[in-house]
């Protein structure tokens, strides 16, 4: 009996659908036994399930055992062979699919129309089975449209709404694609320049026809910035010469090993975003090419690379090369394997075992290419335990010699109001304080570190004025630095105050934006730090000190201009109206007070010409000078209160370079102090200073009038020299709750007249800053050995101790066991610490060949079997600038012509083996010799040395992260 159960139906994964009378008469035949019955069945006839016998399509919703029976394929293959089949019927052969909860034959298979991208009007119907795959759809396109064999494809389903969606995974089947019957399979192949004609038509600088006509050396194509992708091009560009993974991209070797069910990869979008660029960059076809698809791809499965912020490029290079591995790992489900210690086993026997752990879990073209061993080997501090593992590595981050000494520029100002500042180059300790750094002056200067005091100047005010006990660390090289000499203090003297000097212009206008009478003023040149008596903090004290101590660019005017000037002022009501109000903030309505105020007596011009003529004149010196910009300010310039004076100071001015740090000086504000029994007379008077009682009335006018033609005014402010403040104890100039702060206000004519600008800017530059500095140069194997050096654990990063039960900070040595194909060494050029971060710009000399890891290895002796340990130089990724800022550019040999070349974002140029090795080296890519293949290609015919000439003609320009240039590119492509 050839009748079997649904079991024994489903168990084949085949049936077949037979016509339900011709199988009734059947069982009624071989039942009789009769050979001769009128039963007997004759060939096996379909006709009646079909809906016409042209296109042989079943009829819809047919019901089992009414209209047909399905049968195994051994039984169908039994009557077949008995029997026969009518002449045109197709077998009805159907899949069992395996449904959710449930196993059933499928009658009506999926009917899926069929077309390519480029000629989506010629389309055919074909049916495929819920069990089949993805790529039995593909080979059917393939088939019926006679593409050519080794074509790349990829698939999209359109569904009923019109949208698209990538038919990712070839290898699912068509239920689990969720592939329906009406659906449309749409077949692209890509183009011979690496694009896909479902992309949008790169448009670059040039025109269409021009870029299509295009033929150029493969590889060397350039990659467009993005907006601070500079270092995503760098690492791509280093990725893409190294010849092993580009080749396994450019065969399309990945196709076969997308890995779309790692839970660790990306689903294989990040393998497949990959290699469109690398196609298109090897095509040949392109000056550039713009790699947004790819940067999309990394943000989305990378957060922190989100947006256009700069990054850097070894930590693109580490997730892309652990991305490409899980999105190509061979091997789909992961075993759990339990590490295991040396417990005193060979080292070889623990290694192999390691190797062949690491390999059952991780296997790609990722570990045949990039990954090595090297042993681990930790011993606690208390117990003794030695603990020795055996780990892979995908690249080598080594260290650099870190100098345990800084250099560091100072200008020093001295107390000699004559001498200009002068600056200093020192040799500091890297660990030290600024009681170190003054030490290190003194040694130059032969002044005390006691009568020192350091601060940083940025624009025009002090930034931070320095304790001796704090770290150097708090000072970057950018810094301007000032050391100023203060007075020497004996016991007996009277206690002294560091007073911080600020200069100030007031502006002409009023500044009615702040709601204050007063007028505008704004920073100029550099301030002052004095020691001053604490008795000499009057207006007029400290008004003769001021003149004394700015004497080298404050010229006096002589006798006959003091006259002319004095008989102006008389004639001059609105300048001195202007005069008032601004340093006083006097109301408009007192004409009567003005003019009382208007001119002053010849003795009074006498006396205020014998205090300038005790001051030299300034000396002029051939010296360096500098110049710094003012940035203006417009603040309110208010009043001290009732003892206000119009006694100003100037301020020295050192020559120093711009920098670019942000201020955010400390401010130690205290407010103004006003008394509310002030009346309209106090007001007007608060030119004086101090206020005497009524009966001295005329003594104060005379005063006043007498300081009307001091060169500036003074005014007690916050250390940003911003607000103006009260006045201290004692009628004195200045407060000392806080650090005191003094600024000195010059009428803009006054500056013009009286202060020497450039004689202000000018300095001395030392001796020591006529020595070079020496840059320092490391080899490339001082790196490897400080990398295979014993270190102790930090405190954040303990070891388990398995004897002791605890963590402990144990020690640490790794030894290199293996190396990989490829060679990646990252130099760690940025250092972080708990208190510092900085670049170390040494240059690391690394050679481009022979670089020979035999001594390193901890196996002296390789075996027959094993693979040499000399190694080629084949890239290089470069970091320009520091920590907060920089460019990124790689240099690169192209695999199939031999030629280095110096890529540059779009920007792509020959270079020559000179230029290589600089201190901006940052990653280097090393190629082992015994896998090196002999340029296939001829070298270009240009001239190494001729590195500024443009490769494959590309023109465009450098471009800075901060900023694109529009000649780079005219558009962006967009995908």
């Amino acid at each position: 009996m050839l009748l079997m159960s649904w079991t024994a139906l489903v168990s084949t994964s085949l049936g077949y659908v037979i016509e339900h009378r011709w199988f009734e008469q059947w069982k009624e035949f071989v039942q009789t036994g009769d050979q001769n019955s009128s039963s007997f069945p004759g060939q096996i006839d379909n006709t009646d399930l079909f809906e016409d016998l042209d296109s042989y399509h079943l009829k819809e919703r047919l019901v089992e055992n009414e209209e047909f029976v399905l049968v195994p394929a051994e039984a169908w293959h039994k009557l077949f062979s008995w029997y026969g089949m009518v002449d045109g019927q197709p077998p009805l052969e159907r899949k069992v699919v395996d449904l959710p909860s449930t196993l059933k034959v499928e009658v009506y298979p999926v009917e899926i129309f069929l077309c390519l991208h480029s000629n989506m009007e010629n389309v055919i119907t074909s049916q495929f089975s819920r069990a089949d795959t993805i790529q039995s759809i593909q080979r059917a396109v393939c088939q019926a449209f006679s593409v050519p064999s080794g074509s790349e494809c990829r698939l999209w389903m359109k569904s009923s709404d019109s949208s698209c969606e990538r038919l990712r995974n070839v290898h699912v089947s068509v239920l689990d694609a969720c592939l329906s019957s009406g659906m449309t399979v749409i077949m692209e192949t890509r183009n011979a320049d690496g694009t896909w004609p479902s992309s949008r038509p790169q448009v670059m600088r040039n025109s269409v026809e021009e870029q299509d006509s295009y033929r150029g050396q493969p590889g060397v194509c350039g990659l467009t910035n993005l907006g601070n992708t500079c270092f995503m091009n760098s690492a791509l560009q280093c990725l893409s010469n190294t010849p092993p993974l580009t080749e396994y991209f450019l065969h399309s070797s990945y196709v076969e090993e997308l890995n779309f069910t790692n839970p660790l990869g990306m689903k294989g979008e990040i393998a497949e975003a990959y290699a469109d660029v690398i196609k298109q960059m090897w095509s040949g076809r392109h000056y550039s090419v713009v790699p947004r698809v790819f940067k999309t791809k990394v943000g989305h499965f990378a957060s922190q690379f989100l947006g256009y912020q700069q990054h850097d490029s070894q930590e693109l290079l580490s997730f892309l090369l652990d991305g490409l591995h899980e999105d190509l790992n061979r091997v789909k489900n992961k075993e759990y394997i339990e590490l295991r210690d040396a417990d005193g086993r060979l080292d070889q026997e623990v290694a192999e075992e390691a190797w062949r752990n690491h390999r059952r879990r991780n296997d790609s073209v990722i570990v045949d290419t990039f990954h090595g061993l090297f042993k681990s080997t930790l011993v606690c501090p208390e117990c003794h335990k030695v603990s020795v593992t055996f780990d892979p590595f995908c690249y080598l981050s080594v260290p650099l010699p870190v100098s345990k000494e800084r250099v560091m520029e100072v200008f020093f100002v001295s107390l000699d109001p004559y001498a200009k500042p002068v600056q200093h180059r020192l040799v500091v300790p890297k660990a030290g304080k600024v009681s170190d750094l003054c030490s290190a002056l003194s040694d130059m200067t032969s002044i005390s570190p006691t009568q020192m005091v350091v601060a940083d100047v940025f624009n025009h005010r002090f930034y931070k004025i320095y304790n001796t006990d704090e770290s150097l660390s708090c000072i970057l090289d950018r810094d301007d630095i000032f050391v100023y000499e203060l007075s020497e203090q004996d016991e007996q003297q009277e206690e002294q105050v560091l007073l911080a000097l600020y200069l100030r212009e007031r502006s002409h206008y009023r500044d009615y934006g702040s709601g204050s009478s007063s007028y505008g003023t704004s920073l100029f040149g550099h301030p002052l730090l004095l020691s001053v008596p604490r008795s000499s903090c009057s207006q007029e004290a400290l008004y003769r000190l001021f003149l004394q101590r700015l004497a080298r660019y404050v010229q006096p005017p002589d006798p006959s201009e003091e006259l002319e000037e004095e008989e102006e002022e008389e004639n001059d009501d609105d300048e001195e109206e202007l005069k008032k109000t601004q340093t006083n903030g006097i109301s408009d309505d007192d004409d009567q007070q003005d003019a009382e105020k208007a001119g002053t007596s010849q003795d009074q011009a006498d006396a205020l010409q014998s205090d300038l003529n005790d001051t030299p004149s300034s000396q002029d010196h051939s010296d360096a000078e500098t110049s710094s910009t003012s940035q203006n300010q417009t603040e309110p310039s208010g009043c001290l209160g009732t003892n206000c004076t119009n006694a100003a100071i100037p301020l020295d001015s050192r020559g120093t370079t711009d920098t670019t740090s942000q201020t955010s000086a400390e401010q130690m504000q205290q407010p103004c102090k006003t008394t509310e029994d002030d009346g309209e007379e106090g007001k007007q008077e608060e030119a004086c200073s101090p206020s005497p009682p009524p009966t001295e009335q005329p003594a104060k006018r005379r005063a006043c009038h007498k300081r009307k033609k001091n060169l500036f005014t003074i005014q007690a402010v916050n250390s940003n020299g911003t607000t103006e403040r009260g006045m201290g104890e004692g009628g004195s100039a200045v407060s000392f709750t806080s650090q005191p702060y003094v600024a000195i206000d010059w009428d803009p004519e006054m500056k013009k007249r009286f202060y020497n600008e450039n004689e202000a800017e000018k300095y001395m530059k030392h001796s020591s800053m006529e020595v070079p500095q020496q840059q320092a140069i490391v080899q490339l194997q001082e790196c490897i050995e400080l990398f295979t050096t014993v270190e102790t654990l930090e405190e954040e990063n303990p070891w388990y101790c398995p004897v002791c039960k605890k963590h402990q900070l144990a020690t640490k040595k790794l030894d290199l066991w293996s190396l990989p194909e490829v060679l990646i060494i990252h130099l760690k050029r940025f250092s972080y610490t708990k208190f510092t971060r900085e670049k170390l710009d040494s240059i690391v000399e690394f050679p481009l060949r022979d670089l020979d890891f035999s001594s390193c290895l901890l196996r002296k002796s390789l075996s027959s079997g094993e693979p040499p340990s000399c190694y080629d130089l084949i890239a290089v990724s470069n970091h320009y600038g520091g920590l907060r800022d920089g460019h990124y550019t790689s240099y690169a040999r192209n695999k199939d012509n031999g030629q280095w070349y110096y890529f540059d974002d779009s920007k792509v140029t020959y270079a020559s083996e000179d230029q290589i090795v600089t201190n901006a080296a940052y990653v280097l890519f090393y190629h082992r010799q015994d896998k090196l293949r002999k340029p296939t290609l001829p070298s270009p015919t240009a001239s190494p040395a001729s590195s500024t000439q443009a490769a494959n003609d590309i023109t465009s320009s450098k471009d800075d992260d901060t900023k694109l240039s529009a000649n780079s590119y005219l558009t962006m492509e967009t995908d």
